[in-house]
């Protein structure tokens, strides 16, 4: 099964956006060749740019909060396996300790890196990172791969609160929502939400071997789904016949 995510909100589309990009870099950063760890420092980039609102390490904390809230409501529970709800709520509070420690700006000191800074400038440009533009930067990709994975791992090191965080938060949030099995009529399907609820996320899971691919549109009173194929031309056609898929909305 193939599964797409859509946020029905703009913190849970940060939280979505970082969540890849700390899975890349932390892929590219196990990997051996400079190449990788080229992409790595572009990722390291891209997260500093995407976290950098400055209210990102306030909604995280109180989300953190929320959640611990909501979880010590269970404490007591017969149908709640006490162990699990225990040690969820450590990994929660651990998470609270670990952020709030760290600088209100995400990655501030990777910023005061004259060197980081010096690369990251050129990243920009295409092929702006070139020997005769950056010699500093080629003779630090001569490095041993220890060395290069040493370093990274350094720079990454002040960001790893807010990726725990996020993986905790999305881990809890994906798993309050059941999955729903559904037929779009003719390629589209359309349901209105249940008031009362705040939804977050859309997860949709469909067969690969349908060649189908969800053009998703949601907001707080309505979710539509319309479904589309590669033609053999490159376009993207509807798809005119019905279409089994399955949905998850959490909340």
């Amino acid at each position: 099964m193939i599964l797409y995510e859509y946020p029905f909100n703009e913190r849970i589309r940060t939280y979505l956006r970082l969540e890849q990009l700390f899975e890349r870099l932390f892929s590219l950063i196990e990997r051996n060749h400079e190449i990788d760890h080229h992409f790595a420092l572009v990722t390291l980039f891209e997260i500093l740019s995407v976290s950098a609102r400055a209210e990102l390490k306030s909604d995280v904390l109180k989300d953190l909060d929320r959640q611990r809230h909501v979880l010590s409501g269970f404490r007591g529970n017969p149908d709640i396996a006490n162990d699990v709800l225990e040690n969820l709520l450590e990994q929660l509070s651990n998470c609270a300790v670990e952020l709030t420690n760290t600088p209100n700006k995400l990655g501030r000191s990777l910023e005061e890196s004259e060197w980081l800074k010096s690369v990251r400038s050129r990243t920009s440009i295409p092929g702006g990172t070139c020997n005769f533009d950056l010699p500093a930067y080629y003779a630090w990709q001569q490095h041993p791969a220890q060395k290069r994975q040493s370093d990274l791992s350094s720079w990454v090191g002040s960001l790893l609160p807010m990726s725990n965080a996020i993986k905790v938060l999305l881990g809890l949030l994906r798993d309050s929502g059941s999955p729903q099995k559904i037929v779009a009529i003719a390629g589209q399907f359309q349901q209105n939400l249940p008031q009362g609820r705040s939804f977050q996320l859309l997860r949709l899971a469909i067969d690969p071997s349908l060649g189908a691919i969800p053009e998703i549109s949601a907001n707080r009173l309505v979710v539509s789904i319309r479904f589309v194929q590669q033609s053999i031309h490159d376009r993207m056609q509807s798809i005119s016949a019905d279409t089994a898929f399955e949905l998850t909305l959490c909340a």
